[in-house]
């Protein structure tokens, strides 16, 4: 049984929200720490057979042999760094979930995103959990159902909270990170997934 989250009542899903998973001082320092040691690559992705400049920087970490695939990339793993290593740890304990890889996000500014998609590649298997870690800049995330629009949430992911996504979530929602307008400053997004 989850405990300290605030659940979003959406259909055909199972998401939950905590804010405070980490004391902001904690979560400062960490995001600190990760933009500067962090190995950030830019990479190009296809998407509907157009190649461009992917809208953020990424890193793959993971137990070796856990490549991960998605819009033309393959990323091979780096393993994990002592920080990450125990913010892992501590994410399984709060989550009762096994996690042997993590896609880290760095967004630069508001123009940097992530378009609408689900975490539904082949190598995570049916039904993935995906337990997902913001630090630095508060972001917009935004959910909406694959088969009925009308149905879409938004949340403010702020510095030090966890957002998890489970059961059938990646089968019938996409989500998002959106461009925005407004000067504000960078973020890491730490997702942490089990490859088959």
């Amino acid at each position: 049984m989850l405990t300290g989250y605030r659940s979003l009542q959406t259909k055909d899903s199972e998401v939950y929200y905590m804010t405070d998973f980490m004391v902001r001082k904690d979560a400062d320092t960490l995001f600190e720490e990760l933009i500067d040691t962090i190995p950030w690559r830019s990479d190009k992705i296809t998407v509907f057979g157009k190649t461009y400049d992917q809208p953020r920087l990424t890193a793959w970490f993971g137990e070796e042999g856990k490549s991960y695939s998605y819009s033309g990339i393959t990323m091979e793993p780096v393993a994990f760094p002592g920080l990450l290593m125990e913010l892992k740890t501590k994410i399984e304990i709060a989550t009762d979930t096994k996690f042997n890889s993590c896609l880290a996000n760095l967004y630069r500014d508001g123009q940097d995103s992530n378009g609408w998609h689900s975490d539904d590649e082949k190598e995570l298997g049916i039904n993935p959990i995906i337990a997902s870690v913001s630090l630095g800049e508060a972001r917009y995330f935004h959910l909406r159902h694959k088969s009925d629009h009308s149905l879409k949430e938004k949340l403010l992911l702020q510095p030090g909270s966890l957002l998890l996504m489970r059961g059938t979530t990646q089968h019938h929602w996409q989500h998002q990170v959106p461009k925005t307008k407004r000067k504000i400053g960078s973020r890491i997004n730490l997702t942490f997934r089990y490859i088959q």
